[in-house]
């Protein structure tokens, strides 16, 4: 079996190589713009079910907000065009959600919307909604009994998990509606570095994630390290690039503070 996301998806880069490993598919990796692909896309890189020397296509994945992308947020009604595509050659649809409330505030749909087109759906609750631990997986009533089985042999059972279902219902009565907060904050941080003049190209900021690339000549390690020292975290990226990422603890005080250390980091 194949499973079609892009090659930015956090699915193929950041789960050690789980999909071979675990489910024993292989991966048809598209192109698409920071991280979002087309209907298109995923209609001319769906394999013939009758030619046996390729593996048979079972499932789309797309990411929203992309992680990779800067936290880029898909156009809704491409996703509904994917979905067409997934139906009309039977394939499963998913959406990696991690970060799908910060897609949510920042346009018109709600998770409803997303529940009428995607068959499963994953949420974190241990980014921007803040809680200390957890995710969810969201489906029908069979995909999700198989899920708990898949769960079970792989160990991932949790005994007494009520506890932190108490953060995440918190969390989702209260955390959802200030993601804005993190957004504003990112572009503010994004738009001093577009004048910093050791940045060569900061991502186009649609939420909380905040992608920029150093110029040539600037050590990134010993930038990141410099940051580090300032209790900043950032990570690397990329070869000359380093991301950002606001949440609720980082306060407007924090900023300014960011703001004056960047201006003399290098």
């Amino acid at each position: 079996d194949e499973v079609i996301c892009d090659r930015q998806s956090h699915i193929y880069n950041y789960e050690g190589g789980g999909i071979a490993f675990n489910s024993g598919c292989s991966v048809r990796l598209l192109h698409g713009e920071r991280g979002l692909f087309t209907a298109e896309d995923v209609a001319q890189n769906i394999n013939n079910p009758e030619d046996v020397h390729l593996p048979l296509t079972r499932l789309v994945s797309v990411e929203n907000t992309c992680n990779r992308g800067g936290g880029s947020i898909y156009d809704f009604e491409e996703l509904k065009k994917i979905g067409e595509v997934c139906r009309k050659y039977g394939l499963k649809y998913h959406i990696d959600g991690a970060r799908l409330f910060n897609a949510i505030v920042e346009t018109p749909q709600t998770p409803r919307d997303y529940g009428k087109i995607f068959d499963t759906i994953s949420i974190c609750l241990s980014k921007g909604l803040g809680c200390p631990v957890g995710s969810l997986l969201i489906g029908n009533k069979q995909d999700i009994k198989k899920a708990r089985r898949v769960r079970k042999v792989f160990g991932g059972g949790m005994r007494q998990a009520g506890y932190l279902a108490a953060a995440g219902i918190y969390a989702l009565d209260h955390h959802i509606d200030r993601l804005k907060e993190d957004h504003r904050k990112a572009r503010e941080i994004a738009k001093v570095l577009e004048n910093l003049p050791f940045v060569k190209t900061v991502l186009p900021v649609e939420t909380n994630i905040v992608v920029f690339d150093l110029k040539d000549g600037i050590e990134r390690d010993e930038f990141l390290k410099k940051l580090k020292q300032k209790n900043i975290l950032a990570i690397a990226f990329g070869p000359q690039r380093v991301r950002m990422v606001t949440h609720l603890d980082i306060k407007d005080e924090m900023l300014e503070k960011l703001f004056q250390i960047l201006q003399k980091i290098v």
